[in-house]
């Protein structure tokens, strides 16, 4: 039996990275993931991988596609502001088609807004963020646990496809503790090898990273072929949660925090004897449409609830495609909503067998 441990979110993540074979950091400290790099630098060295502050952002996302370019397994982390300066190495990331994985310790926004937990970074890390036609695998852990899986699975993910993935979070996934127990530990001498990562043309014809394309008719054949890819996403790696959907007649959909504090809301109402239940998406990208637009048929209305002025609410309203009301209801600038004010929409709507 694996013992759990106490550990805050941050650490946990960071932890999980090394149990996943992790063993090259590279980043920039920001308000509220310091503890994950701060970890890093001091767990790194103990298994023998490197861990460095680069000069900013910019820098380390660069780093992470020097070390994913030559087949070693790599994680940055960060928070908004710092998540948009990495954008143009994301980019470059995705082109290239190599492996990483990126966390996003969301704070609110825009600008450099405050320190408190948001959901407001949906958008940047669902459509892109940077330039071009590319995705991230986007996973949203809503407890300390779910997060080391999460990033463990993160890894695989990224290896399998050859893309990056993000483990979207908020301030308070990263800063709050609970008990979490690690379930493997994989010794990076036991992956698979890369067979297309420039680690040395020894014995073989030398391999090319690389995201130019200047002939237009090559750069879309590259183009489709990524499409192609987040096809293959779509078809194997969405993940959602359902809970008490069984009757429901009111879907509230909620990720991460608000998702957690979406369950009290449900709880409170059923007391009340209003037929809730709560779908809770944890790949955001692939999202789980087809779950929502099953529902769709089943339920009166749905409500989203986010920390933002609602962005994964249009992706819902896609899903729904007009079959059923939308509701939304958000607070942002690191206002976090209480399930009362929840429960509160939730009688509001209206429409619901009582």
């Amino acid at each position: 039996m694996v013992d759990k441990v106490l550990m805050k979110g941050n650490e946990a993540i960071a932890e999980a990275a090394i149990k996943a074979g992790c063993r090259y950091f590279f980043g920039y400290p920001i308000t509220p993931q310091n503890a994950l790099p701060e970890y890093m630098s001091k767990r790194l060295p103990e298994v023998g991988g490197v861990f460095l502050q680069a000069e900013s952002e910019v820098a380390a996302s660069n780093m992470v596609y020097g070390a994913a370019g030559a087949g070693a397994r790599v994680l940055t982390s960060s928070s908004s502001p710092g998540i948009s300066l990495k954008m143009e190495g994301i980019s470059y990331i995705a082109g290239a088609e190599l492996p990483a994985v990126i966390v996003n310790i969301m704070r609110g926004g825009p600008g450099l807004g405050g320190i408190q937990p948001s959901q407001a970074d949906y958008f940047q890390a669902t459509k892109g963020g940077g330039h071009g036609d590319y995705r991230l695998a986007v996973l949203a852990p809503s407890s300390v646990q779910e997060a080391v899986d999460l990033t463990i699975d993160a890894f695989d993910i990224a290896d399998r496809y050859r893309n990056p993935v993000m483990i979207l979070g908020d301030g308070m996934i990263g800063q709050m503790m609970e008990p979490v127990e690690f379930k493997q530990e994989i010794d990076p001498a036991d992956l698979p090898l890369k067979e297309w990562a420039t680690d040395g043309a020894r014995g073989r014809k030398p391999n090319i990273i690389n995201s130019l394309f200047l002939d237009p008719q090559k750069l879309e054949d590259h183009v489709m072929k990524l499409e192609d890819k987040y096809k293959q996403m779509k078809a194997n790696e969405v993940r959602y949660e359902l809970y008490k959907m069984d009757d429901a007649e009111l879907a509230v959909v909620a990720y991460g925090t608000t998702a957690r504090i979406s369950i009290s809301a449900v709880d409170m109402a059923r007391k009340k004897g209003i037929k809730a239940g709560l779908i809770r998406p944890i790949s955001l990208f692939p999202f789980p449409e087809k779950v929502i637009n099953e529902t769709a048929e089943q339920v009166v209305n749905f409500l989203t609830v986010e920390m933002s002025t609602g962005q994964m609410v249009e992706d819902v309203r896609l899903a729904v495609n007009g079959e059923k009301p939308v509701y939304f209801y958000g607070r942002t600038g690191g206002m976090v909503p209480s399930p009362e004010e929840i429960l509160a929409e939730i009688e509001k709507i209206g429409g619901v067998k009582r």
